[in-house]
């Protein structure tokens, strides 16, 4: 069995612990040693068992206390640390964390460490400002938060969902072809437009638009980004609700074809 030696796990701190101990306690015999020849036998068992039990004690003590308070510092960095990638509203990444995750992802796939291929998905709440306006923004909350979770729902494995600005959302599928990703990003227009939004027991219909690049070699994400974000606005232009992908690589997007 594989023992968690990460700066948050229990596994680390009592390994260090005993670890430590155990060369407090050969130092302080290896040290002691030379006396040994000279002392009597009540001596030296006295000086053993204090060889084996000041180590023991305060150095033991010492070390957990110390790798006890670093695994709480570890703790509360990583909570920092996720504080600071998630959008407190819907708990998806924010904008930044978002597109970060995707980079570093990208260069792994020039590295050829990973799948050399993905897509990127932009969603966006349709005629949303009319919720807020007639509803209230605490129901245009609610109706973010529906929407990040439907995806969420959609989604696994080492996809990443962001919320990039106000109602809009991105979805990144590393190594997925254009058929998976079309069908992910139907499959969020639909389980939104079917959900259930009745704030203070009043029905809302909701819906999304979506545009999409699903690409296939070297990229970048500014790049997939703008072809993306194209296809978003054909998507809008032909009448909302509704998904608008392209399947190629964005370096040479007029080469390439629209999926509906």
């Amino acid at each position: 069995m594989r023992i968690d030696l990460s700066p948050t796990s229990w596994g680390r701190v009592l390994v260090v612990t005993i670890a430590g101990t155990a060369f407090f306690i050969g130092a302080a015999f290896f040290v002691d040693s030379f006396n040994f020849p000279s002392l009597s036998p009540e001596a030296l068992l006295w000086a053993q068992l204090t060889d084996l039990f000041l180590p023991l004690i305060l150095g033991g003590s010492f070390l957990f206390f110390l790798m006890w308070k670093m695994r709480q510092l570890a703790i509360a960095q990583k909570e920092l640390s996720i504080v600071a990638a998630t959008d407190s509203l819907t708990t998806v990444f924010n904008r930044g964390a978002f597109s970060m995750l995707v980079e570093a992802y990208l260069e792994q796939a020039r590295g050829h460490t990973v799948a050399d291929a993905g897509a990127l998905l932009i969603v966006d709440a349709d005629h949303f400002k009319s919720i807020n306006d007639r509803l209230g923004h605490d129901c245009g909350d609610q109706a973010l938060r529906l929407i990040a979770a439907t995806i969420k729902g959609q989604v696994h494995g080492a996809d990443i969902v962001g919320r990039i600005g106000g109602e809009e959302f991105a979805v990144f599928l590393p190594g997925a072809d254009a058929a998976r990703s079309f069908l992910v990003a139907e499959t969020i227009r639909r389980c939104i437009r079917e959900a259930e939004f009745a704030p203070d027991g009043r029905p809302w219909p909701l819906s999304v638009s979506i545009g999409g690049i699903a690409f296939s070699g070297p990229t970048t994400y500014h790049d997939m980004f703008q072809v993306a974000d194209r296809h978003l606005y054909k998507a809008k232009s032909n009448g909302r609700d509704q998904v608008s992908l392209e399947s190629s690589v964005p370096r040479s997007a007029l080469a390439g074809g629209t999926m509906h």
